[in-house]
C-alpha cells in the first residue's frame, strides 16, 4: 500500500493549492488567462491534452504554471477496465508530473476501454467486492508507478447494476481507504446521480471521510425529458444549478473549506462567466471559514 507525501486538505503546505476556487483551463481561454491573470485560486487541466512533445497547449501551460497552482485531472487511464493497466499512459503522466510539478493529480472511478479500444466516456462500475478489489489494485499500481498519491473522482451515471452489493458512497469510501488514495468529490455528480437513481445526496455526503477529500468539482448539467421521466446529464455546459450550490454549501459544512473547481467543457462561455462562477464558490468558502472561526 502506498503512503503518500500529499497531506489531507486540513494540513496543506504554503505552496500547495489553496482552499479557494479555481477554473478548468480550456484552449479558448489560453490567451485571455495569460493576458488578464484573473483573480482565481488555481488552474486545472486535463492531463491527456498535454501529452504531446510540443505545441501551443504546453507553451501556455508553461507560461501559466508560474502564476497559478496547478492540478492535473486525467480522463483516459480507465482504472476500472479489465484490460491491463496502460503503462505507456502512466509513463506519459509521470513525465508531465515531473515537468510541471502539480499540487494535485486525479483520475476517475470508472472505466472507458476494452481490448485496447477506448470509448469517449467515463463508464460506471458495479459496486461489488470483486470490482472493489480490482480497482484498489489498479490505483495502488498507478500510485507506485507515479511515486505519489492520486485522487479518485466519483462519476455521473445513468444506469445501475442489479448485482451491486454496496451503495455508491460505500464503494467510494472503501476504495479510498483500501488504496490509500485521496478523493476528488464531484458535488454535481452526486446531485445528478441522486436524481437519476433516487437516493438522498445528504446521506452520501455524511458517509464521506473529510480527511480524504482534497478537491471538489462543481459543474452544470442538462435535463433530458422522456415519457417515463427526466434524466439529468452531466454535460459541463451550463452554470452550476441552484440545487447543486445548496448541496455544495452542505458539503463545506461537512468537510470544511476545500479547493473547489468550476468545470465548463461544452458551450464554453467567455472567461468572465467562468470566473464569476468561481467567485460564487469563493464567497461560500469564505462563509465556511467565518463560521469555523
Amino acid at each position: 500500500m502506498i503512503r503518500s507525501s500529499v497531506s489531507c486538505h486540513n494540513a496543506r503546505g504554503a505552496d500547495s493549492i489553496p482552499a479557494a476556487a479555481g477554473i478548468g483551463l480550456r484552449a479558448p481561454h489560453y490567451q485571455a488567462v495569460l493576458e488578464t491573470r484573473p483573480g482565481i485560486g488555481w488552474l486545472e487541466v486535463h492531463s491527456e491534452n498535454y501529452f504531446g512533445a510540443g505545441g501551443l497547449p504546453l507553451y501556455y501551460l508553461e507560461q501559466l504554471r508560474g502564476h497559478y497552482p496547478l492540478s492535473l485531472h486525467g480522463v483516459g487511464l480507465s482504472l476500472g477496465s479489465s484490460d491491463a493497466l496502460n503503462q505507456h499512459h502512466v509513463k506519459k503522466l509521470k513525465a508531465l508530473i515531473t515537468r510541471f510539478q502539480p499540487d494535485l493529480v486525479s483520475e476517475h472511478l470508472s472505466w472507458g476501454s476494452i481490448e485496447g479500444r477506448y470509448l469517449n466516456d467515463l463508464l460506471p462500475l458495479p459496486f461489488t467486492e470483486e470490482a472493489l478489489g480490482h480497482l484498489v489494485r489498479r490505483i495502488e499500481q498507478t500510485q507506485l508507478m507515479l511515486g505519489r498519491q492520486i485522487l479518485i473522482e466519483n462519476v455521473s451515471s445513468y444506469l445501475r447494476f442489479r448485482h451491486s452489493t454496496l451503495t455508491e458512497w460505500e464503494f467510494l469510501v472503501e476504495v479510498a481507504k483500501q488504496a490509500d488514495c485521496g478523493l476528488l468529490l464531484d458535488v454535481n455528480n452526486i446531485y445528478v446521480n441522486a436524481c437519476n437513481h433516487r437516493f438522498d445526496p445528504e446521506e452520501y455526503l455524511q458517509a464521506i471521510p473529510a480527511d480524504r477529500v482534497q478537491e471538489i468539482h462543481l459543474a452544470g448539467f442538462a435535463v433530458n425529458r422522456y415519457p417515463q421521466g427526466e434524466v439529468l446529464i452531466d454535460n459541463h455546459g451550463a452554470p452550476v444549478a441552484n440545487a447543486v450550490w445548496a448541496l455544495y454549501r452542505q458539503a463545506l459544512e461537512r468537510l470544511g473549506p476545500v479547493p473547489t473547481l468550476i468545470e465548463w467543457d461544452t458551450e464554453i462561455p467567455p472567461l468572465e462567466v467562468l470566473t464569476e462562477e468561481a467567485h460564487k464558490a469563493d464567497r461560500l468558502l469564505e462563509q465556511c471559514r467565518a463560521v469555523a472561526v
